[in-house]
């Protein structure tokens, strides 16, 4: 009876919250623009508060949308099919079937044998892992390569959920260290080019961003490993070796990455193989099902498959297809341009937040798809260094860091049950505020003497 009380009074407290950001939004915003807000508004109160499942209120937008005249039912629905939905599920078999044969205990052992088998020391390998692989392959692969290695590293739940954000947040961190390990940075390269700009090259762009890296994978560790000192790692080393079917299983793993790699372009050295990196993920966890593999048996394992993030995530792509169907990220636009007036560096700052907070609520690649064209027209009137700003808006949409919908790897390490969005969103906090103001700095006193 408490539970369903308490229960009751979350679910008021959310629509509260989101009739009240609808009705505010709505003295400066269109009616279809505030209702949006509002809605957001809603669903980010309720995925916070847990008074419904996760998987049921990402379901929403499919109701609220069309019912409130934002976007129709087949726009809103078709999110939940997006291309990227799939390169998850492949990374899911994977996981799945590194669990199934415990794969996953060897290499932990492998691991804490090799690394201090302290909270700290595993906290900063973990983070600096994720981060050097995810500078190659995309954050999101490298996420779901190692999530699920990381929470197997202890049985204490206050170190899996630090585990598991350490490799979430460290993919984030580092996959902006290179032009390809991250697609909002893709994203930027196109644009540029479209806009006739000059592309960074290769390795300017890690000269550039290295410093910023190393800064905020320190500085996320430090954070992560605060509070630590006193818990023990009690996963215990023990001898083993490979049996049969864990050696099939790492035999794909190992094909998967050759193959990621090769396929990786790396311009101007190398254009790679141009096939889709989420029909290659989706290809190598279906191969688990056939022979000789047979590792993963659908009846038996489908139910491991967390379907709530998969439907997370439609509810991420819809509300960034909402967001530009009803002209917010335009309307963001002109208020931005009333503000080119300020000195350069109160600008960027206000471009860094505004772009920070928002990704929050929806895709990062969704987001500066919209925004970068918005940032290079209010850099053009202002006229501050163009690409500058873009590159700084580009980097702010990665290290987004407080909610499971923001960007892949944090929606993965929410995938492992091991973190809550109420942690997520403590560390995360800090975490943005730390990046906006590493990013801006660098871009002020570092990047200015080379763009």
């Amino acid at each position: 009876m408490l539970k369903n009380k308490q229960q009751v009074l979350k679910l008021i407290l959310s629509l509260s919250i989101g009739l009240a950001i609808s009705l505010l939004s709505g003295i400066i915003f269109s009616t279809p623009q505030s209702l949006l807000l509002g809605s957001i508004a809603l669903l980010v109160s309720l995925w916070t508060n847990e008074a419904l499942p996760l998987g049921v209120v990402s379901l929403f937008p499919i109701i609220l949308f069309p019912a409130l005249g934002i976007i129709g039912t087949k726009a809103t629905a078709i999110n939940y099919a997006h291309p990227i939905i799939f390169l998850f599920l492949g990374g899911f078999l994977l996981a799945i079937g590194v669990e199934k044969t415990k794969l996953h205990i060897y290499i932990s052992n492998k691991i804490l044998g090799f690394f201090p088998a302290t909270p700290r020391g595993m906290i900063f390998s973990l983070s600096f892992t994720a981060a050097l692989l995810s500078s190659i392959l995309s954050n999101t692969t490298t996420t779901l390569l190692l999530i699920s290695i990381a929470i197997f590293l202890t049985d204490e739940i206050r170190l899996k959920m630090r585990f598991a954000l350490s490799i979430a947040y460290g993919a984030n961190i580092g996959g902006i260290l290179t032009p390809i390990g991250t697609p909002p940075n893709l994203v930027l390269l196109g644009i540029m080019e479209d806009k006739g700009l000059e592309i960074v090259p290769f390795f300017q762009w890690i000269y550039m961003v290295a410093p910023l890296v190393l800064f905020m994978i320190v500085s996320m560790s430090f954070l992560l490993s605060l509070g630590t000192k006193d818990i023990e790692i009690t996963h215990v080393v023990e001898e083993q070796t490979l049996d049969k079917e864990q050696k099939k299983v790492v035999s794909i793993l190992f094909a998967l990455i050759g193959l990621l790699l090769v396929n990786a372009s790396i311009k101007p050295y190398w254009d790679g193989l141009g096939l889709s990196e989420t029909g290659i993920l989706l290809g190598f966890g279906l191969l688990l099902f056939l022979p000789p593999f047979n590792i993963l048996d659908w009846k038996e394992d489908n139910g491991k498959i967390p379907y709530e993030i998969i439907l997370l995530f439609g509810a991420g792509f819809s509300i960034a297809k909402a967001f530009g169907s009803v002209g917010l990220a335009d309307e963001v636009a002109s208020y931005l341009v009333s503000i080119t007036h300020l000195p350069p560096l109160l600008l960027l700052l206000s471009v860094a937040l505004l772009i920070t907070f928002t990704t929050e609520v929806t895709s990062n690649v969704a987001m500066i798809s919209i925004m970068l064209p918005v940032i290079y027209s209010v850099s053009e009137l202002a006229g501050v260094n163009t690409t500058l700003f873009m590159m700084v808006a580009t980097l702010c949409a990665s290290y987004a860091f407080m909610l499971p919908i923001a960007t892949p790897p944090n929606a993965i390490a929410m995938s492992t049950g091991a973190i809550n969005v109420k942690d997520m969103m403590r560390y995360g906090i800090v975490l943005n505020i730390i990046g906006v103001v590493a990013i801006v700095a660098i871009a002020e006193y570092f990047w200015k003497g080379i763009l």
